[in-house]
């Protein structure tokens, strides 16, 4: 039978990993455990003292009517069927003598469940014309769950609880929206300049009081100036 050499020998390896030994799991948990403890405990006094809350939390959804144009989109998407709209059609005058008029949708009431909201936000990512937003607020608490059911007016005041979008990052590129709107701007001054330019060097007309030296022709000899020819 053949034996294994000293080259050959057993690793104490399994899988390249180290042995463990018996119960060092359970010495590791303690470890933890024990330098958790000796840490000094901090409890927040909610509610006197607020929570600082992360810049994106999920806390409720505000509502910013100018910009809701009744496209249903958020109804649609909504997993949990959360969101009531109700809107009615309104007849635009024309704008122009001649033209068409035309229909808008007006809103008359948006709602959000947050019973049965799963705080997913599609509602908000779907939302084509920025009419949603996440805002941190989070005490919204009722005694009935019937009362979860907030309307626009609520939605809308959640609206001034929505913090400010991140800075840029310096070295991300300039968004096209912006930079079509900077370059507008610029193309505009421009012209603007131009044309206060040219006019700065036009000659000036001369006025009904000025104007000018006259030129009285010529002469006619023995003829005084001024006199018949």
């Amino acid at each position: 039978m053949p034996t294994a050499s000293p080259d050959h020998r057993p690793s104490s390896t399994t899988s390249g990993r180290p042995r463990s030994f018996p119960g060092s799991g359970l010495a590791k948990g303690l470890a933890v455990t024990l330098r958790t403890m000796t840490k000094k405990t901090v409890t927040a006094q909610y509610p006197d003292k607020q929570p600082e809350l992360p810049p994106r939390t999920r806390g409720v959804i505000g509502l910013f009517e100018e910009n809701c144009t009744v496209c249903m989109l958020c109804a649609r998407e909504c997993p949990d069927w959360c969101i009531y709209i109700d809107s009615h059609k309104e007849t635009m005058p024309a704008a122009t003598p001649g033209g068409r008029e035309r229909s808008r949708n007006v809103l008359d009431r948006f709602a959000i469940d947050f019973a049965l909201c799963m705080y997913c936000g599609i509602c908000i990512e779907v939302c084509p014309f920025d009419a949603l937003f996440w805002s941190p607020e989070f005490e919204y608490a009722e005694t009935d769950i019937h009362e979860l059911t907030h309307e626009r007016d609520k939605l809308r005041e959640w609206m001034w609880t929505v913090p400010e979008p991140p800075a840029l990052d310096p070295g991300a590129e300039e968004p096209k929206e912006i930079a079509a709107a900077r370059k507008a701007m610029e193309k505009q001054a421009a012209a603007q300049a131009a044309a206060e330019a040219a006019a700065a060097q036009a000659p000036q007309a001369p006025g009904p009081g000025n104007s000018g030296p006259r030129n009285p022709g010529p002469q006619v000899p023995g003829t005084p100036e001024g006199g018949p020819a």
